[in-house]
């Protein structure tokens, strides 16, 4: 079946809007908060009511299309043949939850394992970024620029979880400490989907983390793709979008050096 790119876009667009106008609207009702894969692992009935609107638009308006998605509402993806939406319905519910902003809907929609169509919504803000494959990105109407200057490490802003630097399973922590001595300075948002919106608009340079889920940063990899931005596995190669993976992304200056001298997985 053929892709109608811009069709989706547009009625994409619309849906994200008209949930984000109920997050707004329902923002200071109590909560009901439960937990995951740990204490600080947070889910709400928010994030379950997003994620089954999506659901019941997608399948209702595209039924062979599937879903990959974080709160149970999705398909048993194994592959990204054929139309493959990428939905996370509040990235960043720790802010969600505690500080009412700073949160995100993300949406990718991948065809044939090609990042089509990525929505990062910073609801609160009501700041949309947006991408189409080979169109540039936008953060609301205005385009955002190519990160086309060249980027020293040592000049960069640089984003991630300072648990990485204490003692971990993952990455040698003395390398990350490293890099934090290197760099100009670092930041922690507490959204992947926005951190990579902010990467895109070239107002943070580089960005690691070792536990993201694809819907955690699938809209921001094709936001970022559309200003020359790049997204690689924490060992080089490309990420299979599949599966949980470490990576880093940013300027392509920024990550070069960032796997030549500080990513060592253990």
């Amino acid at each position: 079946m053929i892709f109608q790119k811009e069709t989706v876009y547009q009625t994409t667009k619309s849906w994200i809007h008209e949930i984000g106008q109920v997050i707004r609207t329902e923002i200071d009702q109590p909560r009901d908060i439960d937990t995951k894969t740990n204490a600080n692992d947070l889910v709400t009935e928010m994030d379950k009511k997003v994620e089954q609107f999506f659901a019941e638009k997608i399948r209702s308006t595209y039924p062979d299309h599937q879903i990959l998605s974080e709160e149970g509402f999705g398909d048993n993806v194994t592959s990204l043949n054929g139309t493959t939406w990428i939905i996370d319905p509040i990235d960043g519910t720790m802010n969600f939850v505690h500080q009412k902003r700073n949160f995100a809907i993300s949406v990718a929609i991948f065809h044939d394992g090609i990042g089509e169509i990525g929505f990062v919504y910073d609801v609160m803000a009501d700041v949309l970024y947006a991408a189409k494959q080979g169109e540039g990105a936008y953060k609301n109407d205005e385009q955002l620029k190519p990160l086309d200057e060249k980027k020293q490490l040592t000049e960069s802003i640089y984003m991630l979880n300072t648990l990485w630097t204490t003692d971990n399973p993952i990455v040698d922590e003395v390398k990350i400490r490293e890099l934090v001595k290197t760099v100009r300075g670092v930041r922690t948002y507490g959204s992947a989907a926005l951190e990579f919106c902010y990467l895109a608009e070239g107002i943070v340079d580089g960005y690691v983390s070792f536990k993201l889920h694809p819907w955690d940063f699938a809209a921001g990899a094709v936001i970022l793709h559309e200003v020359g931005g790049v997204l690689k596995h924490a060992e080089g190669h490309a990420l299979s979008f599949l599966n949980q993976e470490p990576l880093v992304a940013g300027h392509k200056d920024i990550v070069e050096a960032t796997l030549e001298h500080y990513l060592v997985l253990k």
